[in-house]
């Protein structure tokens, strides 16, 4: 297939999980803007940052390459109107964002501002949940995931955009860029390179350079504040990741330990009160993905109650290692999630689901694998007290806080939200809490008094740091 300058370029705010999570915040539905066909630049090309600005931003991009007319197709179908993929690199100022944010115009679209190719591969053949996209600033990889992580599927992408735009044969659809984007200046070479099953786009290169035509008068004018520069550079969001070695931490201790080093930070209404677990024994870790229910109102549920309406979009939106929280007010006098939604959480790889709702087909849900924390049983369906509303936004569940990417702890003690900058400290104080109990309860086993041992005082202490000093030879 032989790359030509497409009639349209529609391009995605945000897809991956990686950036999601970076940003704090997970889109309920995919949203786009649009870039001018004369920002497509080839393989090779020299770009300029414009004189005046200081923060041009590359986004390592899978890039569709429309293969026939899309009109109204389905999901299912969406894959086969694409006729094939290439790297591409998304750039844009972030100095010029205040101007036309969410348009980007301006910020994303100037000349050269889409590099593409350098080799269309086939879609015919390729899986499109398995293609690796990777990005190097300087030969340093800075980018690397893959299509298995995006938010939204590329059939979704091209049937959702079907339903309005008719998508021609040439048109492009960048897909959005993972966590690592940042910002590059005069002399940098930024290559993207997409992959699968031994073949390859080859990579993409683009060197940058520094312009030297100021902008005129009439016009916005570049502008950049610390947020910018943040944003710009990737640094909003929580900057740390729930890896397995973090979450096999997180389990060596009780949420009642934890629970008391954060408050010793000043965290009290962490807890996510008067649920019960499906599965006791079972352990709860991971990144909080959001759900709110509105109270029941005839004509909100008409509207946003049937079909395939949040409810269902949040369970079906789940990963690996998430934790669906959901609002319900407290309100027990409905299901809020039943076994046949339980049962998809459980197959897309969920951590568990967190509700202060009711749960229907209380049996059929404790019997999976899958660890449910809930307000009680109910029978009755969905419609009788909630309106399922949205998803990806802060809420309140079981009198707690939640924003999405907030990590969810949960044993038979209950369900704690932890900050995730504050995860690491938390954690390293748990275990050492957990330490000193486990020598206290020795000495206690042994016949000694807790005055003066509960909590340690100077003596105590002492024969503590003898104690763990003869452990660790």
């Amino acid at each position: 297939m032989v790359l030509q300058r497409p009639g349209k370029i529609i391009a995605l705010h945000l897809n991956y999980r990686s950036r999601a999570a970076q940003r704090g915040r997970v889109p309920e539905q995919p949203s786009y803007f649009l870039k001018p066909p004369t920002s497509v630049a080839a393989s090779g090309a020299v770009l300029e940052r414009p004189a005046g600005t200081e923060l041009l931003g590359f986004e390592g991009e899978i890039a569709l390459v429309i293969g026939r007319t899309a009109r109204r197709v389905a999901p299912e179908d969406g894959w086969s109107y694409v006729g094939g993929v290439t790297a591409a690199n998304d750039f844009g100022v972030h100095d010029l964002r205040y101007a036309d944010r969410g348009s980007n115009l301006r910020s994303k679209g100037g000349d050269g501002f889409t590099p593409l190719g350098p080799v269309v591969l086939p879609a015919a053949g390729l899986d499109p949940a398995a293609l690796r996209l990777r990005t190097w600033v300087n030969g340093e990889l800075v980018q690397e995931d893959s299509s298995g992580e995006l938010l939204f599927g590329f059939g979704r992408l091209v049937a959702d955009l079907s339903q309005l735009i008719t998508l021609e044969p040439g048109d492009v659809v960048l897909t959005g860029t993972p966590a690592g984007a940042s910002v590059v200046v005069p002399g940098d070479v930024v290559e993207v390179e997409v992959d699968a099953g031994g073949q390859t786009t080859g990579r993409l290169v683009t060197t940058i350079a520094g312009g030297t035509v100021p902008f005129g008068p009439y016009g916005a004018l570049p502008r950049v504040d610390e947020q910018q520069r943040a944003d710009a550079y990737g640094t909003t969001g929580p900057a740390f990741e729930l890896t397995a070695s973090l979450k096999d931490r997180i389990e060596s201790v009780g949420t009642a330990t934890l629970s008391a080093q954060l408050r010793k930070r000043g965290y009290d209404a962490v807890s996510i009160d008067g649920l019960t677990p499906t599965r006791p024994g079972t352990r709860l870790t991971g990144r909080a993905r959001t759900l709110r229910f509105l109270p029941y109102r005839e004509d909100l549920f008409e509207a946003r109650g049937g079909g395939y309406n949040a409810q269902k979009r949040a369970i079906d939106a789940l990963g690996p290692g998430d934790v669906l929280v959901v609002e319900a007010r407290g309100e027990r006098g409905a299901g809020t999630v039943g076994d046949i939604l339980a049962l998809r959480a459980q197959v897309c790889g969920a951590a568990g689901i967190v509700t202060d709702g009711g749960v229907r087909d209380l049996a059929a849900v404790s019997a999976l694998d899958i660890p449910t924390y809930h307000a009680g049983p109910h029978p009755a369906v969905l419609g009788r007290r909630h309106v399922p509303w949205d998803t990806g936004v802060a809420i309140a569940c079981g009198g707690a806080a939640v924003c999405p990417g907030d990590v969810i702890a949960g044993d038979g003690d209950g369900v704690l939200v932890i900050p995730p900058d504050l995860v690491e400290e938390v954690v390293d104080a748990a275990v050492e809490q957990e330490r000193e109990e486990t020598f206290i309860a020795g000495q206690v086993a042994a016949g000694e008094r807790v005055e003066g041992l509960y909590p340690m005082d100077e003596h105590w202490r002492g024969r503590y740091a003898a104690w763990l000093a003869n452990r660790r030879r």
